[in-house]
């Protein structure tokens, strides 16, 4: 029973911090589950019974809030179902071995619950770029709707972690001594997690936006007799008449891999794209072959049917469009779920940004990207607008593509800059740079979306200094207590 108890809690506690993503949408809850996860490390006695407990608490974590990640493996299931089960299992376990870390790390420091207030944090800063990164569900995506959410301007979504993890320390400092002031520091944070920002609309600029969504559900994408219906789909919702009280669109966007061609045997098509759009510059995500090698990529389409600019995305996922150690992955006859040609993309070279005549510098995004604050910070200069095109008909029709909305509404915070998202089975969304969604076509909804873009604010605190001012005082206070935690040791002997 015991032993039970020692694993059993703490998953409770990590399934109850999931609880505050999407779909359940209830932040306070992850703070609540994290201070429990603290409560529960001051329990342990070892360290092995802290990374025990850190396990246990992420794998609860986690399994709830990725437990979307079976969708992509149900397209289809006759190849890949059978690893959907896996997939849930492996991915929620390798990730929890991160909190194990900071549980351990923090039992090692011997400062009680505050040490973990520097190794969660560290941890967290850790999986977003270990193994190329997976920052997806990091416990600051849930403050995007609250008053919480907008530090993100200042300190990034590993700074935020850092401020949800000392206010539950606190939280749990204080029921010992003083439980009312516990309490209070609970209803503070519920209030700054769930209370929206009393903040002035965003200006508005000249420039209108058109999101095209087809909602071509996966399973029916490549499809031979389906291909006509979303291509014509997409061609009529470009070539429709202006949303009433709004001029023509200054630019329209379609959806990642938007057309089933790959763009160098695709004239056709784009010239098909140019007619409908008239003189209105149409993005759209489109593969490509480059020599021997297919890259997911975005253009820019211009009046007379030819590619202005290019743009290859560089941060690939993992399995789903390379295969990491392929050979091997060959040889056991796995295959990447989403390249359609060939085995896998190739990487591009890296951020950039795209200046695109009548509309302004566009960063663009490809689905993935927009889970990495420090992808979206590496542009070589500022844009006017983050364009961020997805397929996000992989993540399902429930909490996948919710909660890749919320973290591309992140990155607008983050940036101070508008975005403009077309999603293929939705969330389609106008977001201002203060994160909120303007306009929008939901999930699973073909049609499409004008709106004025908001104007971008002058560069975030956090846009100018990224990741690395933080994440070195974090790694520092670490070494520095870890030092003196050996030094106590030693005089303890």
């Amino acid at each position: 029973m015991a032993g039970a108890k020692r694993l059993g809690l703490p998953l409770v506690a990590g399934g109850v911090a999931a609880l505050g993503h999407e779909p359940f949408s209830i932040p306070v809850f992850t703070f609540v589950g994290i201070a429990a996860g603290l409560w529960l490390l001051t329990q342990c006695v070892t360290g092995r019974q802290a990374a025990w407990t850190g396990w246990a608490v992420g794998l609860g974590y986690f399994a709830i809030a990725l437990h979307w990640i079976v969708s992509p493996f149900l397209v289809d299931v006759a190849r890949h179902g059978w690893m959907a089960p896996f997939a849930v299992i492996f991915l929620s376990a390798g990730l929890a071995l991160f909190w194990a870390l900071a549980f351990w790390g923090a039992h090692a420091l011997r400062c009680g619950v505050w040490g973990a207030v520097l190794t969660l944090p560290v941890v967290e800063t850790l999986r977003a770029y270990v193994f190329t990164g997976f920052p997806w569900a990091t416990p600051a995506q849930v403050t995007v709707d609250g008053w919480a959410g907008q530090a993100l301007a200042f300190v990034g979504p590993h700074g935020v972690n850092l401020l949800i993890v000392s206010a539950a320390a606190l939280a749990v400092s204080l029921q010992k001594r003083a439980r009312v002031l516990g309490l209070a520091v609970l209803g503070a944070a519920g209030l700054l997690l769930h209370v929206p920002p009393m903040l002035a609309p965003s200006p508005l600029g000249e420039r209108v936006v058109r999101l095209v969504q087809p909602n071509a559900a996966q399973h029916e994408k490549w499809d031979p007799a389906m291909i006509p219906v979303f291509f014509r789909r997409q061609l009529d919702f470009t070539a429709a008449p202006p949303t009433p009280g709004l001029p023509a669109p200054d630019v329209v966007v379609w959806s990642e891999t938007a057309i089933p061609w790959a763009l160098n045997g695709a004239g056709d098509a784009l010239d098909m794209i140019s007619d409908a759009a008239g003189d209105v510059p149409v993005i759209l995500g489109v593969q490509r072959r480059g020599g021997d090698t297919y890259y997911n990529s975005m253009v820019v389409l211009g009046p007379d049917g030819n590619v202005s600019h290019l743009y290859d995305k560089h941060h690939l996922v993992p399995f789903g469009e390379y295969l990491p150690l392929q050979g091997l992955a060959g040889r056991l006859g796995l295959s990447s779920l989403a390249a359609q040609f060939g085995n896998g993309y190739g990487a591009g070279p890296g951020p950039r940004v795209l200046h695109v005549a009548g509309v302004g510098t566009v960063l663009p995004l490809i689905c993935y990207e927009a889970v990495f604050a420090h992808d979206v910070g590496g542009a070589p200069e500022r844009a006017d607008m983050i364009v961020h095109a997805t397929n996000d008909a992989w993540f399902g029709r429930h909490a996948g593509p919710q909660q890749h909305l919320a973290q591309t509404r992140m990155r607008a915070i983050e940036q101070g800059l508008p975005v403009a998202r077309a999603a293929n089975t939705g969330i389609s969304a106008v977001i201002d740079p203060r994160g909120r969604v303007l306009s929008h076509l939901p999930l699973g909804q073909a049609g499409y979306v004008d709106a004025r873009l908001p104007q971008p604010l002058a560069p975030t605190l956090y846009s100018r200094t990224g990741d690395i001012p933080l994440s070195a005082v974090l790694f520092l206070a670490v070494a520095c207590l870890a030092f003196a935690a050996r030094a106590r040791s030693a005089k303890d002997k």
